[in-house]
């Protein structure tokens, strides 16, 4: 069961169930979205870690942007609407629109993504990748995501594994210690604040 500390909600990576992807080329676990019950059409935003095995086509995500992330692996190139873009350096985002006809080769074996998609007109997201410790300030009208990408991480003295979440949503001001690569995500929506 998830551990939840109000206003921090832990997300552990330990619990999160792996979806088969339907071409058969991989898995996804999602790490958080909104709303939390949310499938893949109606979401606002949605966050997930990818473990991507063979080459293939991305599936479409009319209305979406989105950043995809290597975290692990020798990294990708991605074909977009027919031009294509290497993203073979960790922790280096690559931002692209769902709409767009997408394929993926891999570059020397499977590798593990990043991935933040958030619906046009629904949310916004500004992601940050720290490895620094310092605040993490959560505003009124926002939600923040945390998501320890490499090593270990500390939010507020609770422990973070490589791959935890902790997800908050009043605002306060936090510190985070990082021991590696952690994401910051804050999310607004035009219909909330």
């Amino acid at each position: 069961m998830t551990n939840t500390t109000a206003p921090v909600r832990f997300l552990r990576a330990a619990e999160r169930p792996a979806t088969a992807w339907r071409n058969g080329g991989g898995v996804t676990r999602e790490v958080a979205g909104e709303p939390a019950a949310g499938g893949p059409d109606d979401f606002r935003w949605r966050v997930s870690l990818a473990d991507v095995a063979t080459a293939g086509p991305f599936s479409a995500f009319p209305g979406v942007d989105r950043v995809i992330t290597v975290v692990e692996g020798p990294g990708m190139a991605l074909t977009v609407d027919g031009t294509e873009h290497l993203v073979d350096a960790p922790f280096r985002p690559f931002a692209f629109s769902g709409d767009a006809a997408t394929n993926c080769r891999l570059l020397g074996g499977p590798l593990v993504d990043f991935n933040v998609m958030t619906r046009r007109g629904h949310a916004t997201a500004d992601l940050v990748l720290t490895e620094r410790p310092g605040p993490i300030v959560v505003p009124a009208d926002a939600t923040v995501l945390l998501v320890c990408l490499s090593g270990t991480a500390t939010l507020d003295g609770a422990a973070l594994a490589r791959y935890d979440a902790a997800l908050l949503t009043t605002p306060a001001t936090h510190t985070l210690h990082p021991e590696g690569t952690t994401a910051a995500l804050t999310f607004r929506s035009p219909t909330r604040g």
